[in-house]
């Protein structure tokens, strides 16, 4: 698969690295930022070349994998007068790691598939230590014939890929994986507050029941640093409002309750009004901590 030319627009936490497991591959990457600079640091630091425009880093490529910001980012990117998708050539596939709506996921489907481009989306989980170690969970809408061609790519920098269902099916499933999040996070916040409260040696506990029915990613990676009050890395609370938004607004649409996500995103807002917008999602424990 080294033999296939790629592209890969956006170069943030997690597209950075990203792009450095393509690159290592033995891929031909071509690779695009909005901030030039950003673009210039990969291409010193990789093999490759970087691109003025998406359209100018999709020419040519077999594979354009994106990874941007929102909805609007997508779009501009994907679709705009200088997106992607204006110099793909039929027969190629673009790839959408961007945690973003079921609905820009569809229309992109449909923007691909009228150019003859396959479309997936591919929204992904970890986090940038999981990009960053080539571990990320990779939950992939749209066909499968395209995501037989595009997986062996995705698996250069994921642990899992997976096709879940149709286009727009990936973004749906991390919804799914954020509101999950949001509840285990608050929950372990409580648990911990709680083993604080009743005077208990808290490492011990977590200990203790990480080794029974209690046990999550978050106990294992974040309980020790939510018990030492430390939030200066990881997946920050400003994405994670954007991303369970995005859930609570797919859920206005189809009718699921979502009690707990709607409770657990307003404490999100509270922690970015104390200024901690890009502190770690484990911060939710700052504020059991400074109730009365």
């Amino acid at each position: 698969m080294a033999d296939k030319r790629l592209a890969f627009l956006g170069l943030g936490v997690m597209g950075y690295p990203m792009a450095g497991h393509l690159a290592r591959a033995g891929h031909a990457l071509t690779v695009y930022n909005r901030t030039p600079a950003k673009a210039s640091k990969w291409v010193a630091a990789h093999d490759g070349r970087s691109a003025a425009t998406p359209a100018d880093a999709a020419r040519g490529a077999d594979v354009v994998l994106m990874c941007v910001g929102n909805d609007d980012d997508v779009r501009a990117v994907a679709t705009g007068e200088a997106g992607a998708l204006a110099a793909m050539a039929p027969g190629s596939i673009l790839v959408d790691h961007t945690t973003a709506s079921a609905l820009v996921a569809r229309e992109l489907h449909d923007a691909a598939t009228a150019k003859g481009v396959g479309f997936l989306d591919a929204p992904v989980s970890g986090g940038q230590a999981g990009a960053e170690n080539g571990k990320l969970t990779v939950m992939v809408g749209g066909d499968a014939k395209t995501f037989a061609s595009a997986e062996p790519i995705l698996a250069t920098y994921a642990r899992a890929v997976t096709l879940v269902g149709g286009p727009g099916s990936g973004q749906l499933t991390k919804m799914v994986n954020q509101i999950c999040i949001a509840g285990l996070v608050q929950a372990l916040s409580e648990g911990i507050n709680f083993a604080t409260q009743a005077g208990l040696d808290v490492e011990r506990v977590l200990e203790v029941i990480g080794k029974g029915a209690a046990q999550s990613w978050q106990m294992e990676n974040r309980g020790k640093t939510m018990l030492a009050d430390k939030f200066d890395f990881g997946f920050a609370v400003d994405w994670m409002r954007k991303d369970l938004s995005i859930c609570l607004a797919e859920a206005r649409a189809n009718g699921a309750a979502l009690p707990v996500t709607a409770v657990v995103d307003q404490f999100y807002g509270a922690i970015q009004a104390r200024g901690g917008g890009r502190w770690d999602t484990s911060s939710l424990i700052r504020l059991l901590r400074e109730s009365p």
